[in-house]
């Protein structure tokens, strides 16, 4: 689990983050959205610790983030997973070498432990041994997100981020890789946090939903209650769309 207590973030004069307060179950998909500019951007990156909020409280389960020192925060780290929204995989090594690359980083495994989880990994992801020699660019866009989670589960992590999954998918796939991560968070019982603005992905696997206007939290719950809030904010993002528009006026 991780919680959030009253966190506020500013740029010089803009306030970014108005004291939000959240819970992120284990072995949920907690999802954030908002519109663009919403802030839900900079409260993920609050949470990985890549921006220091100005006051507030960051949990990861009994420990407080805020006030561990780097040295201990580097050591958190390791425990977590992060699939970044362009994948951010390394395109002059192989699928197999990316995956690999945290275990080098990272651990102290003899070159055959490595392997078994590489090929673990990457058999959890759907990825056939043809193509664990090839290079990212010769795979597809879906291939690709696939081997940025083999990346993220990699350590085995207890928490997952993911910025934007679905990022430059269409939808059949992005529902894939959807039923993807929330499949891996309940295997293996991980608190994954998924930053979108894809309302499909809302549908299908929202089981915590956190909605942020402006810096503040506005409304949670789940994706069975989502289309009957009577938040005027919240209704005004989804029912932008047409198609959730007509769901809403058909019941």
């Amino acid at each position: 689990m991780i919680e959030v207590k009253n966190i506020k973030k500013a740029f010089d004069s803009n306030e970014v983050l108005k004291g939000i307060s959240a819970i992120f179950e284990k072995g949920k998909t907690n999802l954030i959205i908002g519109r663009s500019g919403s802030g839900k951007t900079v409260l993920l990156k609050s949470i990985l610790g890549l921006f220091d909020v100005d006051s507030g409280e960051i949990w990861y389960d009994d420990r407080n983030f805020t006030e561990t020192k780097e040295k201990d925060r580097k050591k958190m780290r390791q425990e977590i997973g992060m699939v970044f929204q362009g994948g951010a995989l390394f395109d002059s090594i192989s699928v197999e070498e990316n995956v690999r690359f945290p275990l080098d980083m990272f651990t102290t495994m003899t070159n055959g432990e490595k392997q078994k989880r590489v090929d673990f990994c990457l058999d959890h992801v759907n990825i056939e041994n043809i193509a664990f020699k090839l290079n990212p660019s010769e795979i597809s866009g879906g291939m690709q997100k696939r081997v940025a989670i083999a990346r993220a589960i990699a350590l085995n992590p207890k928490y997952l981020f993911c910025d934007e999954p679905n990022s430059g998918l269409d939808p059949e796939t992005a529902t894939v890789i959807d039923k993807l991560i929330q499949s891996l968070t309940k295997e293996f019982e991980m608190t994954t946090i998924i930053n979108t603005h894809d309302m499909n992905s809302v549908i299908e696997i929202g089981e915590s939903v956190l909605f942020i206007s402006k810096g503040e939290k506005e409304w949670v719950g789940t994706k069975n209650e989502i289309l009957n809030s009577n938040n005027q904010k919240l209704n005004d993002f989804i029912f932008a769309n047409k198609l959730y528009a007509q769901m809403k006026k058909e019941g």
